[in-house]
């Protein structure tokens, strides 16, 4: 589906849904580099469980139009847009990725009245990058997209395997990394450095923590410091996974949203 927000096309997936007037809106946001493609499995799932399902593409990924947004407050404030014009006068529950994730808190203090609940997943905040890796990514340099496909995932996901028969998570994760539009990559990673944990102070909407064991990039301790910020969250732990959790464990994700948002 397409909108548009400050003169720009939007682009969303939907999960092949139909939902109806009164339906619930769920908005999924991706992590650096990345686009809605990372939400396919979740959401048909929530698409055929009556939600209306929101898998966004930030503004210069996938296909959105526009310059990336350089803050993550920025895309804090684009989101809410989003959901004004999505479902006007109605409150959204938000899932976010690693870089999403902190979209999400952002929204949710910044926003209250839009956010019923969130789902954070391979979450920390702050959330610091090395100078190495943002370097390497201002140069458009193939070694930024190696350092992180390779440090997001678990000892098992670096050897290719995957759930799903006859493909390596490890070069999918490649891929989509190699599609970003110069700069934009970048442009995400110094959002992420930039972003305070000020925020989590504000955040009173219910929280799910979701937490890989073998998270190289936001390691658990991160995780479990983000939750013990909060009032109302519940933390799971995804063992032997890493911070490519929707590809190497997708099932096991899939249960812990589907048993924290209500139909």
């Amino acid at each position: 589906m397409k909108l548009q927000i400050n003169g720009s096309e939007v682009f969303y997936g939907t999960g092949s849904g139909t939902p109806n007037d009164t339906a619930q809106t769920l908005v999924f946001v991706h992590g650096a580099g990345f686009d809605h493609t990372i939400w396919v499995m979740p959401a048909r799932y929530f698409a055929r469980h009556g939600w209306r399902v929101v898998a966004v593409d930030l503004p210069g990924h996938g296909r959105s139009e526009g310059p990336p947004l350089t803050s993550i407050d920025q895309m804090a404030d684009w989101l809410a847009q989003v959901i004004d014009s999505v479902s006007p006068d109605q409150q959204a529950s938000v899932v976010g990725h690693s870089m999403g994730s902190l979209v999400a808190m952002s929204l949710a203090s910044r926003y209250a009245d839009k956010v019923q609940k969130q789902a954070l997943l391979g979450t920390s905040a702050p959330m610091p990058v090395a100078d190495v890796l943002l370097d390497a990514a201002l140069d458009n340099d193939q070694a930024a997209i190696d350092m992180t496909n390779t440090w997001s995932h678990s000892a098992r996901g670096r050897l290719g395997r995957s759930e799903n028969p006859g493909l390596s998570n490890l070069h999918v994760g490649e891929r989509l990394l190699q599609q970003a539009g110069p700069g934009v990559f970048h442009a995400d990673l110094a959002a992420c450095n930039g972003f305070s944990a000020d925020v989590l102070a504000q955040v009173q909407q219910p929280t799910l923590v979701l937490i890989g064991d073998e998270d190289k990039m936001t390691p658990p301790r991160a995780g479990l410091a983000v939750a013990e910020k909060l009032n109302n969250v519940q933390q799971r732990r995804l063992a032997g996974c890493g911070h490519s959790m929707l590809s190497e464990q997708p099932n096991q994700v899939l249960d812990e949203l589907a048993a924290f948002l209500p139909f």
